[in-house]
């Protein structure tokens, strides 16, 4: 395992953050929820965390979020934006298991991406984001759970359809080994 950032993945922290942030901010459905949206932002991280791994990812994630609420609501809300972090980090741990760059991503990935997605989603917003909103900020249980199970199931949606279109669609757009002959 690498244990330096290559300018590759700076670059890819930097954009990607970029475009998680207008994801993040300007693509989102309300939901009803107080503070909480249906974001697709989660579906793209998921493609980050595939093609450049779970550090990245985990800052893609940790950095938009953060960049996010400074210029939505003026402070950061600190127990989502480290889960934002937490959930890239798993992206990126499922996502070394991928060939996108060799152009596959066969049903199997794509049900084992899926499983591991909305295992990490439970875990991630249905546990720890509601679990550090009580411990940091003292927030009533019942509102936080409630909303980190609504944030697991749209969460787990959006990774599921838009992260599985996005993964399909970039290892379709690569050159598969050995399709190219000579003549």
């Amino acid at each position: 395992m690498k244990k330096e950032l290559s300018i590759k993945d700076i670059v890819a922290v930097g954009i990607g953050a970029a475009v998680f942030v207008i994801l993040f901010r300007f693509i989102a459905i309300p939901s009803g929820l107080p503070n909480t949206e249906i974001q697709i932002a989660y579906g793209f991280l998921a493609l980050m965390g595939s093609l450049f791994g779970p550090i990245p990812a985990a800052l893609i994630g940790f950095i938009g979020h953060t960049i996010k609420d400074f210029t939505t609501y003026g402070s950061a809300w600190w127990s989502w934006i480290v889960c934002s972090g937490l959930i890239g980090l798993a992206f990126g741990l499922v996502g070394k298991k991928f060939k996108l760059e060799e152009g596959i991503f066969t049903k199997k990935d794509m049900i084992y991406f899926n499983i591991f997605q909305v295992i990490s989603n439970a875990i991630v917003w249905g546990l720890v984001a509601p679990t550090l909103d009580v411990i940091i900020y003292a927030e009533p249980a019942n509102k936080v759970y409630a909303q980190g199970i609504f944030s697991v199931i749209s969460n787990s949606i959006s990774a599921g359809i838009v992260g599985t279109l996005l993964m399909v669609a970039y290892a379709a757009s690569r050159t598969k080994k050995g399709s190219l002959s000579k003549d």
